[in-house]
C-alpha cells in the first residue's frame, strides 16, 4: 500500500512540476495558464481512468485513451528526473557562488533550456522505447541436473511472462512469440503470470492465437496480480481457452519426466480482489510431488519461500519487468531481491526472473528489452 501511495504522489508531483516548468518558461498570460493547467490535469487523470473506462468503452476509443494516457506517463517518467537534475544543478551553482566568493552566473543553465532539454530527451527516449518494446529477444539458460532422466536427456522450456495483453499489446507481439517458440520447439511452455493486463473484454479473440502454441509435454500457467484485477473467473477462463493448464497452488508430473508446480499470486495489492484463500501452502504443494525428479516452480512474483528451498530445483518468475523504463529500474532493483536474471539459491535451488515479454501501462521499454526465455534442462550423471 505504501508503494501505491508513493507512486500516486510521485505521478501527481511530476504533473505539477511539468505545469510549473511550462508556465515558468512561457508567459502567455493567465488565460493560457488556466488552459494549460486544465490540459495537464486531464492528462493526469487519463491513466487512472483507463482501467475503469475499459469495462464500457469500445476498442477504438480504448486505444486512443490508452496510447494517449500511457505515452504521457512514459514521457513524465523521463522528463521529471532529467528536469529535476538540471534544476538542482542550477540551485547548487546559484548558492555556491557566495560560499566561494565568486560570480557563478556564467555556469547557470538558462531556464528555457532546463525545459527544452528534458522535453527533447523524453520524446526521443519514448520514441526509441516504443520500438525497443517490440524488439523481442531470446534469453537462454542451461541447467544440468541428475534429476532429469537419461531418457529424454534434455527438456526445453519456453517461458513467457508479463505479456499484459491489451489494446496496446496484442496480435503483433503474439505473432513474434509464436515465430520464436515454433523455431525453438520447446517441450514445455510456461506463462508466469500477467498474461493479460486486466480486463479480458478487448483481448478475448487473442486466445485463439495463443492456442496455436504447442508443446509435447504441455502448456502451464499461473496467475499474476493483473489476473485478479481483471476478475479471476474471466481471466482464468481466457488462459484455459489459450490452451494452458492453470496451476493454482498445485503441481503435476509431466510424462513421468519433470515436476511442475504453480502458486497463485498472493501479494497485498490483490487482497481486495481475492474471493478465495490459497488452497495449499507452497511447501505442501512441492512435498506432494513425485520425489527424485527435477521440479520446476512457477510463481509470478520473484519472492522465495525459505521453507520451500530444496524442494524445487528452478523457480521461474517475472513481475519486476526490470523496471521497464529506466530510471524506474533504479527503484525496482531495491524493491525486488531477485530483480532479473538467474540466481543460485541455497539447498540446490535456483531462480530465474524474466524481464517480461510485453509491457504494463506504457507500450514503452528503455534499457529493459522484452524477452522469451528458453531453458534447457539437461541430464547430468550423478546421484539424483
Amino acid at each position: 500500500m505504501l508503494i501505491f501511495f508513493f507512486i500516486v504522489i510521485s505521478y501527481c508531483s511530476a504533473n505539477l512540476y511539468f505545469f510549473y516548468k511550462v508556465t515558468s518558461v512561457f508567459d502567455f498570460g493567465t488565460a493560457v495558464d488556466i488552459l494549460t493547467g486544465s490540459v495537464v490535469f486531464l492528462m493526469t487523470l487519463l491513466p487512472v481512468f483507463i482501467p475503469i473506462y475499459s469495462h464500457k468503452a469500445s476498442q477504438r476509443s480504448m486505444k486512443i485513451i490508452s496510447y494517449t494516457g500511457y505515452l504521457w506517463l512514459a514521457f513524465l517518467i523521463i522528463f521529471f528526473p532529467v528536469a529535476s537534475v538540471l534544476d538542482l544543478y542550477n540551485i547548487a551553482v546559484h548558492y555556491s557562488g557566495p560560499l566561494i566568493d565568486r560570480q557563478m552566473t556564467a555556469f547557470l543553465i538558462p531556464a528555457d533550456r532546463t525545459f527544452f532539454i528534458p522535453v527533447f530527451l523524453s520524446l526521443t527516449i519514448v520514441a526509441y522505447g516504443y520500438f525497443e518494446a517490440r524488439n523481442l529477444r531470446i534469453e537462454r539458460l542451461v541447467i544440468h541436473s541428475p534429476k532429469l532422466p537419461k531418457d529424454p536427456g534434455k527438456v526445453r522450456v519456453a517461458q513467457i511472462s508479463d505479456l499484459h495483453l491489451s489494446v496496446t499489446v496484442g496480435g503483433y507481439v503474439i505473432d513474434k512469440i509464436i515465430e520464436i517458440i515454433e523455431k525453438e520447439k520447446p517441450d514445455i511452455i510456461v506463462s508466469t503470470g500477467d498474461l493479460m493486463d486486466g480486463v479480458v473484454r478487448h483481448v478475448n479473440h487473442l486466445s485463439g492465437s495463443l492456442r496455436k502454441l504447442n508443446a509435447r509435454y504441455g502448456k502451464f500457467a499461473v496467475t499474476g496480480n493483473h489476473e485478479f484485477y481483471g476478475g479471476l473467473r474471466h481471466t482464468v477462463q481466457f488462459i484455459e481457452d489459450s490452451g494452458f493448464t492453470v496451476l493454482r497452488d498445485r503441481g503435476v508430473t509431466a510424462e513421468n519426466i519433470i515436476n511442475i508446480a504453480g502458486m497463485d499470486f498472493t501479494g497485498t495489492e490483490t487482497r481486495g480482489y481475492r474471493n478465495d484463500a490459497p488452497r495449499q501452502e507452497e511447501r505442501d504443494v512441492l512435498s506432494s510431488l513425485r520425489p527424485g525428479l527435477f521440479t520446476l516452480l512457477l510463481k509470478h512474483k520473484s519472492d522465495v519461500t525459505e521453507e520451500a528451498l530444496g524442494l524445487f530445483d528452478l523457480q521461474l518468475s517475472g513481475h519486476s519487468h526490470k523496471g521497464q523504463i529506466f530510471p524506474v529500474s533504479l527503484a525496482t532493483m531495491f524493491l525486488f531481491q531477485y530483480h532479473t536474471g538467474f540466481t543460485t539459491l541455497s539447498r540446490g535451488s535456483a531462480i530465474y526472473t524474466s524481464r517480461g515479454t510485453g509491457t504494463a501501462g506504457p507500450p514503452v521499454r528503455f534499457l529493459s528489452t522484452p524477452e522469451v526465455t528458453i531453458i534447457d534442462i539437461v541430464h547430468r550423471q550423478g546421484q539424483g
